[in-house]
């Protein structure tokens, strides 16, 4: 009898440490972090350069003759301002495909390996460098690139970097269920990002906006080594009332 009243305290109390530990420990366990948007290995590519020894209007429109389009690499230089300017020349077809792919301001919010060579059929790289595309000018009409700037991106810089905007939740905002519509007053928001974090855009969730609620770029969620350049309280979008003439039709 003693030996089965010392073997059931025994089990309980192994019992109560047991179920002691796993409430200490889910007590204690951090809350996982936030899943923030990364980049589409799909997208990957290297950017093929040859060195381009001058500048000028004539030399650029050779350039372009030749399916080349004129760009420019600079040192970062506290976010913005260029710097130890190199000349090169990319393939016009790489650029405009990488454009009409990833579309003009996911282009420029995004990073590249850029590999400079002698020209684009030797296997001799004179420098490879990671860079972030800061400027892409298109021709309208064509839309084909006609000179794109590229700043270094190592690890260790801070860039200002226009994030794109991509909106979710329409279909179950309760406002825009309700006949309003969506006024998208910012498509980028500027951020002074590290050069490993860079997000190729935010999500915008619009999924419990009522009538009149608006989201302001403090409330977008992004990385926290992200630092908004821009105020806070500046609005991003809002739910505005039925349109005059929608709400005639319904008269």
């Amino acid at each position: 009898m003693l030996i089965r009243r010392v073997a059931l305290t025994t089990s309980l109390h192994h019992y109560h440490l047991r179920f002691f530990s796993n409430s200490a420990a889910a007590a204690v366990l951090p809350d996982p972090e936030p899943e923030f948007p990364k980049p589409d290995p799909k997208y990957d590519e290297t950017i093929h350069a040859i060195a381009r020894a001058k500048s000028g209007k004539n030399i650029a429109a050779k350039e372009r003759k030749a399916g080349r389009v004129p760009s420019i690499v600079f040192e970062q230089e506290d976010g913005q301002h260029g710097g130890n300017k190199r000349l090169v020349s990319v393939q016009a077809n790489q650029i405009r495909k990488l454009v009409n792919h990833l579309g003009r301001s996911h282009f420029l919010s995004r990073l590249f390996d850029l590999e400079v060579r002698p020209d684009f059929d030797s296997v001799e790289v004179v420098e490879k460098v990671r860079v972030l595309p800061r400027k892409v000018h298109l021709e309208a009409g064509s839309d084909a690139p006609l000179n794109v700037t590229f700043i270094r991106a190592p690890s260790s810089a801070l860039l200002k970097v226009d994030v794109p905007l991509v909106f979710r939740g329409e279909d179950v905002s309760p406002g825009l269920k309700k006949g309003s519509y969506l006024n998208i007053i910012k498509r980028t928001v500027k951020y002074l990002c590290p050069a490993d974090v860079i997000p190729p855009y935010i999500d915008v969730d619009l999924s419990e906006l009522d009538v009149g609620q608006k989201l302001v770029m403090g409330d977008l969620k992004v990385h926290p080594a992200l630092k908004l350049v821009q105020p806070k309280d500046h609005p991003v979008v809002k739910i505005m009332g039925a349109r005059v003439s929608d709400q005639k039709k319904a008269k």
